[in-house]
């Protein structure tokens, strides 16, 4: 399963661009080794940016990554897709994200993004649950996004008790700080 999120439309923000000074990568493992890297689709992510405007955002480059839950039986799935570059606008491109998300194939959005406070973080993560067809009919999961200066990302997490649950009862309090611990995790000084 890959959530690309990047809507082709990035509008403009004012100011000028900030100086690049980190990337995101993508680690063997995330959350502190919850999740193995399973499969690197960053070349989508590139190709799905070929269209992207420089109004928002220069120079980007695009990562993704599928990773699996270390405990086989728990068939858990953590996507990271993430773009990193010079970002005007970064409450544009966090929405951006989300939007590009929702607009997927077979997905639709059963709660509208928010904005999530995060204890101890000034870090905005804004937060949506989408409902994808799946083998077994259509699950739901949380996802979230943040974008500062530098990179925006998305974490989605699939999971079989989430998709059981009704969209509106999945926790996305502790999505936004997974989502930050991601953040810290993939995202590193350049050089």
């Amino acid at each position: 399963m890959a959530v690309l999120g990047w809507a082709g439309n990035r509008g403009g923000g004012s100011g000028s661009f900030p100086e690049a000074t980190h990337k995101v990568t993508l680690p063997k493992t995330l959350l502190n080794g919850e999740y193995t890297l399973a499969q690197d689709l960053s070349e989508q992510g590139e190709s799905a940016l070929a269209g992207a405007s420089e109004a928002n955002i220069r120079d980007p480059k695009g990562v993704v990554g599928q990773y699996a839950s270390a405990d086989a039986k728990q068939a858990r799935v953590l996507v990271l897709s993430a773009l990193y570059g010079r970002i005007k606008d970064p409450d544009d491109a966090r929405e951006s994200m989300l939007k590009g998300a929702a607009g997927s194939e077979g997905a639709t959005i059963a709660v509208p993004p928010k904005d999530i406070e995060v204890p101890g973080s000034d870090v905005i993560v804004t937060c949506q649950v989408l409902t994808a067809a799946s083998a077994g009919g259509k699950s739901s999961f949380p996802m979230c996004a943040w974008a500062d200066g530098n990179t925006n990302g998305s974490v989605a997490e699939v999971s079989p008790e989430a998709a059981t649950q009704s969209p509106e009862s999945l926790d996305l309090r502790a999505a936004a700080a997974n989502t930050l611990k991601v953040r810290e995790e993939v995202r590193k000084p350049i050089g």
